[in-house]
């Protein structure tokens, strides 16, 4: 399994905003300058993140974005899912997938037993932690 660029992209926009003093609000120019990130694709990443309730868009004069909740409150599963949608390691496991060998197929056992355990450990680290 890869991560998708948006994904890289996305948790570096939000370390960079968890960097920032509690409150503080960033524009995406500074954020997409400061890490090195195309502007366009990473303002199209911070609306799935605002939608998903991670960050607060801030309109007007010293506009921008801030974290809804301190990092150490966010994890890096709801992060990347707000991202890329729900982490799937194989068509198989998708809810929308309908296999007919699903109860039968070995493989796919296997392959459930390693999403479980690295969602599970997505889901203890949180955006404080990649700092």
């Amino acid at each position: 399994m890869e991560f998708t660029k948006a994904c890289s992209y996305g948790v570096f926009g939000m370390i960079y905003l968890a960097k920032q003093p509690k409150g503080k609000i960033v524009s995406l120019s500074e954020i997409a300058k400061a890490e090195n990130l195309p502007e366009k694709f990473l303002a199209k990443i911070f609306q799935n993140l605002g939608r998903s309730g991670l960050i607060r868009s801030h309109r007007g004069a010293g506009g921008g974005f801030s974290l809804v909740r301190p990092a150490n409150k966010i994890t890096v599963k709801e992060l990347l899912e707000s991202i890329e949608g729900h982490i799937c390691f194989a068509k198989c496991l998708s809810e929308l997938e309908d296999c007919d060998k699903k109860d039968i197929c070995k493989l796919r056992k296997v392959l459930k037993k390693v999403q479980d355990y690295a969602t599970k450990i997505l889901a203890q680290n949180t955006l404080a932690d990649l700092i």
